[in-house]
């Protein structure tokens, strides 16, 4: 099985590569950028692209990560793109209000996972940490991001939530997700910040996705479960390609915009494929329902163009990264949990 990439580092690389879309939007944008929660599953992407871009733009702003960084390897790789760095509890108003100004601000904090029976922990970080940020940085344009969590389900033909559909998340999740997005909502109402609200469902980074979590089951001979039989995949390079871009499209009242791919993508569908690749049986458990968690990403792809990775090529490249005992952050997506209970 051919493998397009040795090792992470290859991975990372390729993942970042700014496009000219990204570059153009860049260049135009107001100076210094501050990203916060730079320390998640996308920041270093985001950052590593942006820092890429204002380079190639000819620009020397300021970039400021600012995470818990819990540990010291991940504050240097931040910091050997020539990023600045600042270990900061945003939920704390004191550690906010010493960040930092910047003309741009990426907002990709928040907590999901072990937060089923802890409601005040959503609270605290999901509703209360986004309204200080948002009053914090009123006078920035900023990106916020959300997820497709605040949609109720809808039939699997049916392409998908569009941004006009009603927010009717099921769980407590997705309802503490609609009051971060609320934040935003109401700072751009109050003090005119130009906001852009991305609701992003599903990244794919090969060490982590859905493609993984499916194809790490079917290689070791676990059932897959299709109760959730229908996904929306985004490629990582492509979702961080149209984060950046959003910033330029960032408006008061703000814009609110699925980010995700064009494709219904079928959970059979993909665990046979990945069985096809790895020469072994996919096993199942459950039944597909009639309706999924599904995003319309129309409107975003006429703003900031198609996903230039297709599905096959995700596929391609998770099974050679799975086959070959590449990294994983073994951070499930949970994909198939339909109670909304993370």
């Amino acid at each position: 099985m051919a493998r397009p990439f040795g090792n992470a580092d290859e991975l990372d690389e390729f993942v970042t590569r700014p496009s000219p879309q990204v570059i153009n939007s860049l260049s135009a944008a107001p100076q210094d950028f501050v990203v916060l929660g730079a320390g998640g599953k996308m920041g270093y992407h985001i950052t590593r692209m942006l820092s890429r871009a204002l380079q190639a733009a000819g620009r020397k702003d300021r970039i400021v990560a600012v995470s818990r960084f819990g540990d010291e390897r991940s504050r240097q790789r931040f910091e050997e793109l020539g990023v600045e760095t600042i270990s900061a509890d945003l939920t704390e108003r004191a550690d906010i209000d010493r960040l930092p100004d910047a003309g741009n601000v990426i907002f990709l904090a928040g907590i999901k996972f072990g937060t089923s029976n802890d409601p005040e922990l959503l609270e605290r970080f999901n509703i209360r940490m986004p309204a200080l940020v948002a009053e914090r940085y009123r006078d920035s344009q900023i990106t916020a991001l959300s997820t497709g969590n605040v949609y109720s389900y809808v039939a699997k033909d049916s392409g998908g939530s569009t941004e006009e559909d009603p927010a009717e998340p099921v769980g407590e999740y997705g309802r503490s997700c609609l009051g971060r997005e609320s934040a935003f909502v109401d700072a751009s109402q109050e003090f005119g910040t130009r906001c852009c609200i991305l609701r992003l469902n599903y990244s794919v980074a090969l060490r982590y996705g859905v493609p993984t979590d499916i194809a790490v089951k079917v290689r070791t001979g676990q059932p897959v479960d299709l109760e959730m039989g229908y996904v929306n995949l985004i490629w990582q390079g492509d979702a961080v390609d149209h984060v950046l871009q959003s910033l330029e499209h960032a408006t008061s009242p703000a814009r609110i915009l699925n980010i995700t791919g064009r494709e219904t993508i079928s959970v059979r569908w993909l665990a046979e494929q990945f069985a096809s690749r790895f020469g072994v049986a996919a096993k199942f458990t459950g039944t597909e329902a009639e309706n999924a968690l599904l995003s319309d990403s129309s409107r975003s792809h006429q703003l900031f163009g198609e996903p230039q990775i297709r599905i096959d090529q995700i596929i391609d490249w998770t099974a050679a990264w799975i086959d070959s005992d590449q990294e994983l952050l073994n951070k499930p997506t949970h994909f198939e949990t339909r109670s909304g209970s993370f």
